[in-house]
């Protein structure tokens, strides 16, 4: 269902489902909103069948033992706001919209924290035995009985991002977003750009209609975000655009400040301490997405030099977004980290549910299949290589601040790192798929080349790009 941000078609409105969980990027609940359907009910009345039900429930005992272990421990105890002292630490946590890669109130909101003043229950999805979900409680203040789960993106976005060390308020805001309806990255970063052209006087008083919307008042933030989430008021109808749009509208300098990329904006991760992450951002199929290839684990695990690039992270950030999109096809957690060992586990578990026989190789080429599929839609309509850059500020603005400080992306680096990512993909210059990659992945045959949006793709007939338009190094 939607809220009244759908409703409201605020551009990064999100569908809930089961109380608080959403498809919450894209402005899908936007997309409902506009067809006038608040909701979608199915009831089954039939059971699924499996193939292999005993060897199923064997293996299913196995991966549960294993959800168990070390490498899940983090997100039992704390949920994924375990990240922001870790973050803080290496100097990639973003502030004041990405300004900065430090927060100096990180102890105020860490998962630790959290957990001891906040956290009144820990839930799960269905059956998971991991149980990442911390449900907040404000006992006190001005925003007691706010109630909401708050995982490390939201506290992020809404927290640090915009200068607010007020767990009370970070907790009220996204009780805001998740009962209005709305993504709570976007709303924080789309906050976050509005304090920051605030601040620079690329926003006034008028336009806020009084609200001193400053980084480090978290009582301006919380409001902006209610204005935001129904379109209500001058401001609100501004930042229910999202921040491409805002600084379109705003004009002057203000597009160097939105950190988005095709037109989505960033999640938790510093551009410029984690470099790989940023290559991961940027050429994602649906824009700044950390969950199409999980790049940054490249970089926090000290596998690569995280504060450069090279053009060895073309061929990482593609294994981890073919990787990503068979684990979606799966519709399996991506915290169930440590319990799968291999692609072959992930195949049996397809072949006990199914009965198909498939191995890890034939997995792995079907999320490239995916893959492509996904950037032949983005070529039909006008997305080129352009638009697979990072914001403005990764390429110009020195980190001024902790471990990773004097940290920024080389524009001839990302260069290179680019091509060796389309050369890992078989894609050109411009980011076109090959004919022969993809005859290969079995989605050029005759008939579709003959017939369908793929040979426009191809021909590259390109419809005029209206989502979003990069301006690079300007």
């Amino acid at each position: 269902s939607i809220g009244i941000g759908g409703e409201r078609m605020v551009r990064f409105a999100c569908i809930t489902n089961d109380r608080n969980r959403q498809v919450g990027r894209t402005g899908m609940g936007a997309v409902m909103g506009s067809k006038n359907l608040k909701a979608v009910a199915v009831r089954g009345t039939k059971a699924a069948g499996v193939a292999d039900l005993k060897a199923l429930r064997r293996f299913c005992k196995i991966l549960y033992e294993r959800c168990q272990g070390s490498a899940t421990e983090k997100y039992r105890k704390y949920g994924t706001p375990a990240n922001v002292l870790v973050h803080n630490k290496l100097g990639c946590l973003p502030t004041r919209n990405f300004q900065q890669s430090t927060f100096e109130h990180a102890n105020k909101v860490s998962g630790e924290t959290m957990l001891r003043t906040h956290v009144k229950k820990i839930t799960a999805c269905d059956i998971c035995p991991i149980a990442c979900d911390h449900v907040n409680k404000v006992d006190e203040g001005r925003y007691k009985g706010a109630v909401a789960s708050v995982d490390y993106e939201s506290l992020w976005s809404l927290g640090p991002n915009c200068g607010v060390s007020d767990l009370n308020a970070i907790t009220k805001a996204v009780e805001i977003c998740d009962t209005n309806g709305i993504d709570t990255i976007s709303a924080g970063m789309t906050v976050s750009f509005a304090m920051e052209c605030y601040e620079r006087g690329l926003l006034k008083k008028e336009d806020t209609e009084g609200l001193e919307l400053k980084f480090d008042n978290a009582d301006a933030m919380v409001e902006a975000v209610r204005l935001m989430s129904r379109r209500e008021g001058r401001l609100g109808k501004l930042l229910a655009e999202g921040s491409r749009r805002a600084a379109e509208i705003i004009g002057r300098d203000a597009w160097k400040y939105a950190m988005q990329i095709k037109g989505m904006e960033l999640a938790g991760y510093s551009m410029r301490s984690l470099q790989t992450s940023t290559l991961g951002f940027a050429t994602s199929i649906r824009g700044a997405c950390y969950l199409r290839a999980g790049a940054y684990q490249y970089d926090i695990k000290g596998k690569v030099d995280r504060l450069r690039l090279d053009s060895s992270r073309g061929r990482l950030v593609k294994g981890g977004e073919d990787s990503y999109a068979v684990i979606d096809s799966l519709i399996i957690c991506k915290f169930s980290r440590g319990v799968y060992k291999s692609e072959e586990e992930l195949a049996r578990l397809y072949r006990l549910v199914t009965g198909l026989q498939m191995n890890g190789k034939d997995l792995i080429k079907a999320g490239e299949r995916i893959y492509n599929v996904g950037k032949l839609i983005n070529i039909r309509h006008g997305w080129k290589r352009e638009h697979d850059y990072p914001p403005w500020r990764a390429t110009h603005e020195k980190l001024p601040d902790g471990p990773a400080a004097g940290a920024v992306i080389k524009m001839a680096e990302y260069d290179a790192a680019l091509d060796s990512y389309y050369r890992a993909r078989d894609w050109d210059k411009q980011g076109i798929p090959s004919r022969e990659k993809l005859s290969e992945l079995g989605i050029a045959g005759e008939r579709m080349l003959k017939s369908s949006w793929v040979a426009r793709a191809l021909g590259r007939e390109l419809l005029s790009p209206k989502i979003c338009v990069s301006k690079r190094g300007a």
